[in-house]
């Protein structure tokens, strides 16, 4: 579990996280979400204790991660994939980091596997692309097996097979109970990956809460047979109607059962009837504008 209550970094007069507070539960994968310069990076290096507090408490498990008697086997980060030697192999790097958290060797060859990097083990990482840096970050991370994750954009460099084994990668981990936290750009992905959202802006937290219920319904939209006839209908309901593309009708405000039963009730023939849902992108906008 990562509790954050009353965060807040301040630089001189410059406040750049103010008064964040959350709770993510096990089982969980939680979006962080904001613009560039709105705090997210500064919130999860003060999480993982790179950076010192101002005001308020960052808590893992109920400790701050300094005071975690071995960080490394309880969370697992990723909040720079450049922070590497790159004269050393991928696997020798691994095996320094398993040495620090107490990880048997064997250990590297399995996350090296699981990373997709096992030929690329004995490499030097200098000769590593974007892509396998993030891979190699991440092999890190999962190195204990730690059942909290933190990482900081895991995405950049990835190919859409890569995208799409991290997606599987969180989402399982979760499954298994563990608490994922990761910020990222790629809006989309967030939209298909995470169950929760924070949103960050000016270093003030302006959303929290379920993909399902930020994104949720705002409307109906609905197909019919003769759709100039069930327009009529749902405006003598006291529905109003405005024509979407390909013949549909967009029912702003209105729960699809309500919709429904204006078309049961005159006998209109549906062929679609669906809630409005928002795409990430336009609630990143709207609330960070």
């Amino acid at each position: 579990m990562i509790t954050a209550h009353g965060l807040t970094k301040r630089y001189g007069p410059r406040t750049v996280v103010d008064d964040v507070s959350f709770t993510l539960e096990p089982g969980t994968v939680t979006g962080f979400l904001g613009p560039n310069g709105a705090g997210k990076s500064t919130t999860l290096r003060m999480l993982t204790g790179l950076v010192p507090v101002s005001a308020g408490s960052a808590l893992v498990d109920g400790r701050p991660y300094a005071g975690l008697p071995n960080p490394g086997a309880v969370v697992g980060t990723l909040l720079d994939a450049s922070a590497v030697h790159p004269g050393r192999t991928g696997r020798a790097h691994l095996r320094l980091l398993a040495d620090a958290v107490g990880v048997a060797r064997p250990r590297v060859e399995e996350v090296l596997a699981l990373v997709g990097l096992a030929d690329a083990g004995g490499r030097r990482i200098g000769g590593y692309s974007l892509g396998m840096r993030q891979r190699l970050g991440i092999a890190g991370a999962l190195l204990a097996d730690p059942p909290v994750l933190v990482f900081d954009e895991p995405a950049n460099g990835l190919d859409p097979e890569g995208i799409r084994w991290l997606r599987d990668l969180l989402r399982g981990h979760a499954a298994r109970g563990g608490t994922v936290l990761l910020s990222s750009h790629l809006l989309g992905e967030v939209e298909h990956t995470v169950d929760r959202l924070l949103v960050i802006g000016q270093g003030r937290m302006v959303a929290d809460g379920s993909v399902a219920t930020l994104l949720g319904a705002e409307g109906a939209v609905v197909r019919a047979a003769d759709p100039a006839r069930l327009a009529a209908a749902l405006e003598a309901a006291g529905l109003p109607v405005r024509h979407g593309d390909d013949g549909a009708l967009v029912v702003p405000g209105a729960d699809p059962a309500a919709v429904g039963a204006v078309a049961a009730a005159g006998g209109h023939a549906l062929v679609d009837l669906r809630p409005v849902s928002r795409h990430l992108e336009d609630l990143f906008f709207s609330l960070t504008a």
